[in-house]
């Protein structure tokens, strides 16, 4: 099984869902996305992978959100957004060959192992 983990090392949902991969005998593609940054197009192809907006990967609680101005912002903006601060991505986002979410709690990465 292909597993991919979004992952931020501070974050603990981030680093529950790692060890409940490695748990399970996998040892996942860890991608430290504060470290490399996702391109617009990397994470528009994740957003359609996850079938969702790329409002629901927003971490609007971030400064830079508020320095944005992003409220209103389309789905572009926020995309752009994301890819020039990587903070705004919530994580820990996981995909697997069964599909791809956000893993918040950490124990929700179960749903797509």
């Amino acid at each position: 099984m292909k597993v991919t983990i979004y992952h931020n090392p501070q974050c603990s949902n981030s680093r529950k869902a790692l060890e409940i991969i490695r748990t399970i005998g996998v040892e996942p593609e860890i991608v430290e996305y504060l470290k490399a940054p996702l391109t617009r197009e990397q994470l528009t192809m994740l957003v359609a992978h996850m079938g969702v907006s790329p409002r629901d990967i927003v971490r609007s609680k971030e400064a830079v959100y508020a320095e944005l101005a992003l409220d209103g912002a389309d789905d572009a903006a926020l995309l752009d957004a994301m890819a020039a601060h990587p903070a705004l991505m919530n994580r820990p986002i996981v995909a697997t060959d069964k599909g791809a979410r956000l893993c918040r709690p950490g124990e929700m990465v179960t749903e797509i192992l």
